[in-house]
C-alpha cells in the first residue's frame, strides 16, 4: 500500500450490520483512512449487505452449504478476500469459527469484536452468561483472532454496568452502544500503525 492510499479493509457479517453501518460512518467522515473494499455475508438475506450495497460498497454472499467443509469455504473466502486486496479483516457478526487455512492467511490482521469482557463468556450467549454468573460489570472486548474461541490477543475494552433488573436485551442493547464507538476506536488505531503485538500483550502509540 502506497502511504496515501486509503487502507483496504472487509467487513464479514452474518446479520443486521449495526457495527458495519458504525464502521462505514467513521470511514465516511474521514475519522478512518481506509476504505471498505467488500462486505462478506455467509447469510443472504443479512440485512448488512443492504447497508453495504447503500453505501456503493460491494456486497458479496459466501454460504457455507455451497462447500464441503469449513477449509474449502476460507479457501474461497481468502481468494476473495486477496482478490479485493484486503488488508484487514473485521468479523462484526460473522457467524462462522475460521479454520487455520483463514487465519494463517491473514495473521494478525483479522479482528473481532465479542460482547464481553474476555477472557469471561468466550463463545456464544455471552450477555446471558454474565447475567447467570452474575457480575456487576460486563462490556465488550476488540481483538485479534486466534486459532482459539475469543482467545487472541485484546486491543481495546469498554465497561458496561449490569443492572440488578437487566434482561438480556437490556443488557446486549447497552453493550452495543459501546461496541459501535469502541470498534471503529481499535480499526483506526490498525490504520494508523498504533499497535504493536509483544507475546499476548497489544501496546497502544500515543
Amino acid at each position: 500500500m502506497q502511504a496515501n492510499q486509503p487502507f483496504k479493509l472487509a467487513v464479514l457479517v452474518s446479520g443486521n450490520g449495526s457495527n458495519l453501518q458504525a464502521i462505514i460512518d467513521y470511514v465516511e467522515a474521514g475519522e478512518i483512512h481506509a476504505s471498505i473494499a467488500c462486505v462478506i455475508s455467509n447469510i443472504p438475506d443479512a440485512y448488512a449487505l443492504t447497508r453495504a450495497a447503500k453505501h456503493g460498497i460491494p456486497a458479496i454472499i459466501h454460504e457455507g452449504c455451497r462447500f464441503t467443509n469449513r477449509r474449502e469455504y476460507d479457501r474461497s473466502l481468502v481468494e476473495i478476500l486477496k482478490s479485493h486486496e484486503v488488508e484487514l479483516v473485521v468479523l462484526a457478526g460473522f457467524m462462522r469459527i475460521l479454520t487455520e487455512v483463514m487465519i494463517d492467511a491473514f495473521q494478525q490482521r483479522i479482528i473481532n469484536i465479542h460482547p464481553a469482557l474476555l477472557p469471561a463468556f468466550p463463545g456464544l450467549n455471552a450477555q446471558q452468561q454474565a447475567l447467570d454468573y452474575g457480575v456487576r460489570f460486563s462490556g465488550c472486548t476488540v481483538h485479534f483472532v486466534d486459532h482459539g474461541t475469543d482467545t487472541g490477543p485484546i486491543i481495546l475494552q469498554a465497561v458496561v454496568p449490569v443492572m440488578q433488573d437487566d434482561t438480556v436485551d437490556q443488557l446486549s442493547q447497552r453493550i452495543l452502544k459501546e461496541e459501535h464507538k469502541l470498534f471503529p476506536q481499535a480499526i483506526k488505531l490498525l490504520v494508523d500503525h498504533k499497535i504493536s503485538l509483544h507475546g499476548r500483550r497489544v501496546l497502544l502509540e500515543h
